[in-house]
């Protein structure tokens, strides 16, 4: 186990940032694109193969998934600051404790959300939004959602433990198993056997399982660094508070979205209908889509982060802030003129409804307006999350959707109606890209301090 992490630190604390950046979120990058890729495929399936309600159904559940993925987001992504920073202190114990507490509360988590889920899952879907019309698809959906949680739990944490040990490769492994067992699933499902948006929800579960299981195997055929005995999956009640108050940035940017997106679905429903709910799940997976190349720089600059900050190599720390924040934005802009100049070649893949193709195009010319500045976002939270910070990572991870957007959706759409709701998202993103801006600086000046 010793000399595993001596190797690490002699690419994580000596390589050139350069190298480290693209070693670690090259993989990052090919396998959250490959996730958001079947993550459209899905919703193009159910599209083409059930029609606008089914696009309106993967609406209502999507911010439902997003809260059963925040519950293991957090403890990957606390958990993978804990085991950065010990490897980097050279701290074997802890963070072979911390890997083991994650995977346990991960699976405890999902396995509670599964029975939950199943029991008050009407009750949930119409809370967020669901109108008599979408109901069905929506309940057809999340049935076999829910129980896959643990699956989920389990595969999500695992993937950000795997990047936390500098092993990016195994992680993009993980997300390409599930991305290429859902593809394969999702036509025969939803045409061939004739499931429709039942068929997508479970080949969704199927790949969950396959990526919970590589993922297990990973860790128990003593492929990873860290050592899980039986012994290190007893609860750590210090470890997991400090899991858990690094993570709550990452739960409460999941839950914030979610709480959004009940007022967002109930809003959509007024001033626009069951068609302006549909348009805003297909401007939200294409979203989902541009934003996987921000999140894999996101999460190749945290274990860099996180370990040189352990290892008190501040220089290094700053280095790779700076180069992160530059390509991260380079992308935002990029998607952004992209979206902004073609989306009726982008939105025709997933539907032939011309009303709906119509209200999804304005959506999006409007909703993205300030999406170049995303990247900075990203990245200055992810700053203080590979720190350990747990309060200002929270602050940001809450900034934007509770601070600003709920704010904005109350306000606008009285005076603009539909129109109110797209501009409420650029609103958001300016306001939250000013506290971000002002934090950060005032953490660079003491980073800067203790070189």
């Amino acid at each position: 186990m010793t000399e595993q992490v001596e190797k690490k630190e002699t690419f994580l604390g000596t390589d050139p940032i350069r190298k480290l950046l693209l070693r670690l979120s090259a993989p990052a990058f090919t396998g959250m694109m490959v996730m958001a890729t079947y993550n459209l495929a899905d919703t193009i399936f159910v599209g083409q193969g059930v029609g606008p309600l089914g696009i309106a159904g993967l609406t209502i559940a999507f911010p439902i998934q997003m809260v059963v993925s925040s519950f293991a987001m957090a403890l990957g992504v606390g958990g993978a600051s804990v085991v950065s920073r010990a490897l980097g202190a050279k701290d074997p114990d802890k963070a072979n404790n911390a890997a083991a507490n994650i995977l346990g509360s991960a699976f405890g988590v999902g396995l509670l959300i599964a029975i939950l889920g199943s029991i008050l899952l009407v009750p949930v879907l119409k809370i967020f939004g669901a109108t008599p019309e979408i109901l069905p698809y929506a309940t057809d959906y999340m049935e076999l959602i829910f129980l896959g949680s643990p699956f989920l739990s389990l595969a999500m944490s695992g993937n950000n433990l795997m990047r936390a040990e500098g092993n990016a490769k195994m992680a993009m492994y993980t997300m390409l198993i599930a991305s290429l067992v859902n593809l394969s699933l999702d036509p025969i499902f939803i045409f061939a056997l004739d499931m429709g948006i039942r068929g997508a929800a479970l080949a969704t579960v199927i790949a969950h399982i396959c990526a919970a299981t590589f993922m297990f195997l990973y860790f128990f055929l003593k492929k990873s660094a860290l050592k899980l005995v039986p012994r290190y999956f007893i609860p750590n009640w210090p470890i997991l508070g400090e899991i858990a108050a690094i993570g709550s940035s990452s739960f409460a940017r999941g839950a914030s979205g979610s709480i959004v997106a009940i007022l967002l679905n109930h809003l959509l429903g007024s001033y626009g209908g069951n068609l302006a709910i549909a348009a805003y799940g297909l401007l939200g997976r294409v979203l989902m889509f541009t934003f996987m190349p921000v999140i894999g720089i996101a999460q190749g600059f945290q274990p860099i982060a996180g370990f040189n900050f352990g290892a008190h190599k501040i220089k290094r720390v700053r280095e790779v802030l700076r180069l992160s924040i530059t390509i991260s934005s380079f992308f935002s802009f990029v998607s952004f003129a992209i979206l902004f100049l073609f989306p009726e070649i982008i939105f025709k893949v997933f539907t032939t409804d011309e009303e709906l193709l119509r209200i999804t195009v304005d959506a999006v010319r409007m909703a993205i307006l300030a999406f170049p500045l995303v990247g900075f976002q990203v990245i200055g939270a992810s700053l203080y999350q590979a720190l350990g910070k747990a309060i200002p990572a929270l602050i940001l991870a809450l900034s934007r959707q509770l601070l600003f957007f709920i704010p904005m959706l109350l306000v606008l759409p009285p005076v603009m109606g539909l129109s109110g709701i797209w501009y409420a998202f650029p609103a958001a993103d300016v306001l939250s890209a000013g506290v971000t801006g002002f934090m950060l600086f005032r953490e660079l000046r003491e980073l800067k301090a203790m070189e």
